[in-house]
């Protein structure tokens, strides 16, 4: 559990052949896998806490989840929603149940991703990009087999609408039975999926279950997947960043000594206030 709200399984850099500097520029994947929450009157999460140095992204699959910033954003997303937070030069966050759905209970899943940044933006403003469904561009795919949602980067020319400091891509594939939809990406990108819903087969080979990663080699562009039933796909594949990685907490810097600095800005107050 992270906090009382979020009931997470960690691909990264949890799973051994998924370390940071494996997976760069995706230093961390959390996901909560379909999970009932029953009814309370005190919505469940994670109180505040600081981050540095780099961008949390939230997809939210089911359920809702309420979020605060010391910048002074806040907001609520829900199925389909995106919530992409860059930390930066530092921010404080929470992050909880929305009210209503707390109170009413249900289904809940979500990933979280932490995306690193390079040394230059590591120095930038805090902001945050709020990407509702409706903002998110689609690749209907031919024949009624599916669509592809494109969250960052691009399919097929169609861009996503995230914007990344360095080259990133994160695309939900939502396919009907048997539907195949294909991807190329850079060689040097590292490149991974999870099943969310359902099942897929990987190049005419490997099969996929729901809630499993797979993780690609880098000496290949293209691949294909195909939907054994109806299934939901999250891609992500990025260019490396081909810096130094210090991590403690969270904090994401270059070197040790940055994240000392990291941690008495923090002690400072430097990260602005925020109340549970």
């Amino acid at each position: 559990m992270v906090g009382d709200g979020f009931r997470v399984h960690n691909f990264i850099p949890g799973h051994p052949h998924m370390s940071m500097q494996r997976m760069n520029p995706f230093i961390m994947m959390d996901y909560n896998s379909k999970f009932y929450f029953s009814p309370t009157s005190v919505p469940r999460g994670v109180g505040v806490h600081p981050h540095k140095g780099f961008e949390t992204v939230t997809v939210a699959y089911k359920g809702k989840v309420a979020h605060h910033d010391s910048s002074g954003n806040s907001g609520v997303i829900g199925e389909g929603d995106v919530q992409w937070m860059t930390a930066a030069s530092g921010i404080l966050h929470k992050e909880y149940h929305e009210e209503n759905f707390a109170k009413a209970g249900g289904d809940f899943q979500m990933v979280q991703l932490w995306v690193n940044l390079p040394a230059e933006a590591k120095k930038t403003k805090p902001k945050y990009q709020e990407i509702t469904h409706e903002k998110v561009n689609k690749f209907q795919l031919p024949d009624n087999a599916g669509v592809i949602e494109v969250i960052a980067g691009e399919y097929k020319n169609v861009q996503g609408a995230a914007f990344t400091f360095t080259p990133v891509n994160l695309l939900n594939a939502r396919l009907n039975k048997n539907a195949k939809a294909d991807f190329s990406f850079p060689a040097n990108f590292n490149t991974a999926l999870l099943v969310v819903e359902g099942s897929v087969r990987i190049n005419d080979k490997e099969v996929a279950p729901q809630d499993h990663v797979a993780l690609f080699k880098n000496d290949g562009e293209n691949f294909i997947i195909e939907a054994l039933e109806n299934a939901v796909v999250l891609i992500l594949s990025g260019e490396p960043i081909n810096e130094p990685i210090a991590s403690h907490g969270p904090f994401v810097m270059n070197t040790k000594e940055e994240l000392r600095e990291a941690f008495e800005e923090f002690s400072a107050g430097k990260f602005g206030h925020l109340q549970n």
